[in-house]
């Protein structure tokens, strides 16, 4: 538009300059034309003189200035006219970059503080479950404490622990397994000599003695299947590696085809209930007998009067043995069922055998094996009749059996000394806490009953008298 106002005034200028002057043209007589110009004086012409041609330029100069004015604020504007508009098209594509480059950022921005938003939310939460945690770590260990000291014993919390349900119920996490470990280990001196002398389980080396108390269950685990109503659960006291004295076995005894042996790294992971490897036994074992001993399984197998070992390395049975004249398959169980015809044991002196014959009439016989061979190195008919009770255990070459599965209140009612081959009757309680208890067996290198009372595994601390 600037360029027509321009050129519109060039035309104007040169128009008036026509006006005010003339050519002429004549011949000089030699054949040569002669031009001549005449211009106007101020008072004949009809424009304006040289004075207001300069004016003329000075106004379309000023018309000029105010015309790119008005198109800079048209282009600041964005104009709606065709020049604002295309002015506006030539700049926009260099704009619009920067701008979606800046919403882009900004955007991003209010994600990753969503993002830290709900990492901050997370670890809030994790925070509270810690101290939870921790509160109810701190607790357990208050209870567990309480709940070693013998009946009669002075001890924070022991009259609240003496009622029913009451007993002091221990769901392993690590932290709280670590500080129960750390509580185990910072033991006064004073008291070790203390425990040594009167054989506790807190001692490292307390000897053998006679069966004096039995504490309260501690719960470890819960089978979560009807198979584990009734089963078994172990630790070898002389473990062969890889295996350690944390390495925990399972056994859920319900079925007529029971093969599943399941291990775990730690009684911690079994208590979560996530084996670490399940072992298929060649063949289905009977009820709840087995035991772990020196890298073996040994159990009976269904429906024989045998005895066999499992390799847990080798995944392979090494040796099998039958036991002569044992009863099997519900001939001579425990009052409870469950054709616990035979049932093995581990204490202090090796593995035995539990069972019955027709020749001692469904008495207890007790018969000691070669751990390698199954071999039987002696054996002992007693005078306690094994339908008579509901569960037996070794401690230090002395059997010991219980008075009843079911019963809340139950007793350690006999005792058969092999060393003296005598036996004598005891009242030592026993708590049945879920009334139907399938399993006890003595681990002589924790020195505690383990034992599966109805989908539950649990320990009892003990305490032996001095040797």
């Amino acid at each position: 538009m600037l360029g027509a106002w321009l050129l519109l005034g060039g035309a104007l200028a040169l128009g008036c300059r026509a006006q005010a002057a003339a050519q002429r043209r004549a011949d000089d007589g030699s054949g040569r034309c002669t031009y001549s110009f005449t211009v106007a004086s101020p008072v004949e012409a009809t424009c304006s003189d040289g004075g207001g041609v300069s004016e003329l330029r000075a106004e379309l100069a000023a018309l000029a200035a105010r015309l790119s004015r008005l198109e800079s604020r048209e282009r600041g504007t964005g104009g709606s006219g065709p020049r604002g508009a295309e002015a506006g098209g030539g700049r926009d594509p260099q704009r619009a970059a920067p701008a979606a480059r800046l919403e882009a950022a900004y955007s991003e921005l209010l994600r990753a503080k969503s993002r830290l938003e709900e990492e901050k939310g997370r670890l809030e939460r994790e925070k509270e479950e810690l101290g939870r945690r921790l509160e109810s770590s701190a607790q357990e260990i208050t209870r567990l404490r309480a709940a070693r000291c013998p009946p009669g014993a002075e001890g924070p919390g022991r009259d609240t622990l003496r009622g029913p349900g009451k007993a002091p119920r221990w769901d392993p996490q690590p932290l709280a397994y670590q500080e129960l470990q750390s509580e185990r280990t910072e033991v006064p001196a004073s008291r070790l000599l203390e425990e040594t002398a009167l054989g506790r389980p807190g001692s490292q080396d307390s000897g053998c003695g006679e069966l004096v108390w039995v504490g309260e269950p501690i719960i470890f685990g819960r089978a979560d299947s009807i198979a584990g109503k009734y089963g078994v659960w172990m630790k070898d006291p002389e473990p062969v590696p890889p295996f350690t004295r944390e390495t925990t076995w399972r056994v859920d005894a319900v079925g007529t085809e029971v093969r599943q042996l399941f291990q775990y790294e730690a009684a911690e992971q079994l208590a979560r209930g996530y084996p670490a490897k399940v072992h298929i036994l060649p063949q289905p074992l009977e009820s709840t007998g087995a035991v772990i001993y020196r890298g073996g399984l040994f159990f009976q197998p269904r429906r024989s009067h045998t005895v066999a070992r499992y390799d847990l390395r080798g995944e392979a049975v090494t040796a099998q043995r039958e036991i002569p004249g044992a009863g099997y398959h519900g001939q001579y169980p425990y009052s409870w069922g469950g054709y616990t015809d035979i049932d093995l044991a581990v204490d202090e002196t090796g593995l035995w055998v539990i069972y019955s014959t027709e020749k001692a009439r469904g008495a207890i016989v007790l018969s000691k094996l070669d751990p390698e061979t199954l071999e039987i190195q002696q054996t002992w008919e007693t005078n306690i009749r094994k339908r008579g009770v509901a569960n037996s255990f070794i401690i230090c070459g002395t059997l010991y059996t219980v008075s009843s599965y079911s019963a809340p209140n139950a007793t350690i009612n006999f005792a058969y000394n092999t060393a003296t081959s005598t036996s004598r009757a005891l009242s030592i309680p026993f708590e049945n806490r879920f009334r139907y208890l399938s399993m006890v067996d003595y681990n002589p290198t924790e020195r505690q009953l383990f034992a599966w009372d109805s989908f539950n595994m649990v320990t009892y601390p003990i305490r032996l008298s001095q040797a």
